[in-house]
């Protein structure tokens, strides 16, 4: 493709790249803003503004399975349409021409999200359409500037205030390889070194002969510390190890689950295990927490049988949730910890087996439950878990048990069952049973949009110009 053309040809083929990308991002968030203005304007929207899961989750839901991303990606992507039909209409048309890129368009989203004066506004996104072109080269913090010194300059009251770095606190847990992971937060100094003196305490447990370094110990040390036992496992493999009888490791609330293979565990196999979330952990460190761990077998889903009960029994539980890992509807991801049981065929209609078994996270079994029947969504099960979605627009969507893909003997067909079709579930008077919000998503934002105001209101009145 690329041999013959000249050094020319190869820089304009990337100039058009360029500019097809930022249409076709423009694009695909215009059209998430339409429809959601389409879906927000029928009479459903109004009477389910209160709904804990609202039309705006519903449509979310659809934007969702049809990208395959996020409930959260799906809802930024929505929003960013929906501001630039509404209130950046002028910045959306020169987004939709390809002149400037994805980031300019959604740090001035943000940037203006203060103002509520329609006219103030509309002056806002004249200047950001005549300027903006030009403003590809910038970095994120010069993009700031710009764009606040329009608002600053027609809006005060709209400028977006930094936060306090206090404000800012988080502590995250990110998957890396080889079953590891990492670690990272912004915290208080205080409760930084009140945990760097715990970690060090708890690594000075073990005895001078322990063959970890003194790293490789404040390391392990963490896993202790969360397990809330009060010392450390020493490893000197002596049985007249000084720090032996304060070693015990005390039954704590900590559970993790670990998907292994028997053979793995037994030393006859070196298949790794899967630690949801975190991916594959090597056979040796099975083996190695095998010896301080509850070992329960997962029945197979062929030795399962229908049960006379709504709720699956725990050997049921279990074989659902190791075979699904997630919830199964398209584009989430939330862990099986995160998530229900769900009947394809409500019971008692359908039976409580795996072949009609699966996992759900809360907002989407909500959304199966309340958005079904005629123009709604509705599912369909196979024996081996895969589940095929439709939605209300009648598009469809195929999910796969994840443990599937790591375990295959759990994606073997179970039973075939002649399951009835599932019944509406949009009767009159359903709603009334739907969990509610206090307040609606617009009153929610006006709020917080008064709130920010009223800080920067009280900001300069407390300290005048000139500064």
């Amino acid at each position: 493709m690329f041999d013959e053309r000249t050094d020319a040809d190869l820089l304009e083929m990337m100039r058009r790249g360029q500019r097809n990308e930022r249409v076709a991002i423009a694009e695909r968030l215009l059209a998430a803003g339409r429809l959601c203005q389409q879906r927000m304007r029928s009479v459903e929207a109004a009477e389910r503004a209160q709904w804990c899961i609202d039309n705006w989750e519903a449509v979310a839901a659809e934007v969702a399975a049809e990208l395959g991303v996020s409930q959260g990606r799906a809802s930024s992507q929505m929003n960013y349409g929906v501001q630039l039909i509404e209130r950046l209409p002028k910045l959306g048309v020169l987004f939709a021409s390809g002149a400037i890129e994805y980031r300019i368009v959604i740090t001035a989203i943000f940037r203006t999200g203060l103002i509520v004066d329609a006219d103030l506004l509309d002056a806002v996104d004249t200047r950001l359409a005549q300027q903006a072109a030009g403003w590809n080269t910038c970095s994120e913090e010069k993009l700031k500037e710009r764009i606040d010194w329009f608002v600053r300059e027609l809006d005060p009251h709209a400028v977006r205030a930094a936060r306090r770095a206090d404000d800012d606190r988080h502590i995250e847990t990110t998957p890396a390889a080889d079953g590891m992971a990492e670690i990272y937060g912004r915290v208080r100094a205080s409760d930084a070194a009140a945990f760097d003196q715990r970690l060090n305490q708890l690594a000075a447990t073990v005895c001078r002969d322990d063959p970890r370094t003194t790293r490789q110990r404040r390391s392990d040390a963490l896993g202790a510390w969360s397990a809330g036992i009060p010392t450390m496992q020493c490893e000197c493999g002596s049985g007249e190890c000084p720090a032996g009888a304060d070693s015990a490791n005390d039954p704590t609330q900590i559970v993790i689950h670990l998907l292994a293979e028997a053979k793995t565990v037994t030393g006859e196999g070196d298949a790794p295990a899967l630690l949801a979330g975190y991916g594959g952990i090597p056979a040796e460190t099975v083996r190695t927490m095998a010896k301080h761990a509850k070992l329960r077998p997962v029945v197979g889903g062929k030795e399962l049988n229908a049960e006379p009960r709504y709720r699956p029994s725990n050997a049921l539980a279990e074989f659902i949730r190791c075979r699904d890992l997630t919830c199964r509807f398209p584009g989430c991801d939330r862990p099986a910890s995160m998530t229900d049981i769900d009947h394809t065929v409500p019971y008692p209609l359908g039976p409580t087996h795996p072949s009609n078994l699966k996992l759900l996270c809360r907002l989407h079994h909500l959304l199966k439950t309340f958005y079904a029947g005629a123009g709604g969504w509705a599912d369909r099960q196979l024996p081996d878990g895969t589940v095929v979605w439709t939605s209300p627009s009648g598009r469809t969507y195929t999910t796969k048990p994840g443990g599937a893909l790591f375990f295959p003997q759990l994606f073997t067909p179970t039973a075939e069952l002649k399951l009835p079709q599932a019944p509406a579930q949009n009767e009159p008077g359903r709603g009334v049973m739907m969990p509610a919000r206090r307040r609606t998503r617009t009153q929610d934002r006006a709020d917080r949009i008064r709130w920010e105001r009223g800080l920067n209101e009280a900001r300069a009145a407390a300290h005048p110009p000139p500064f």
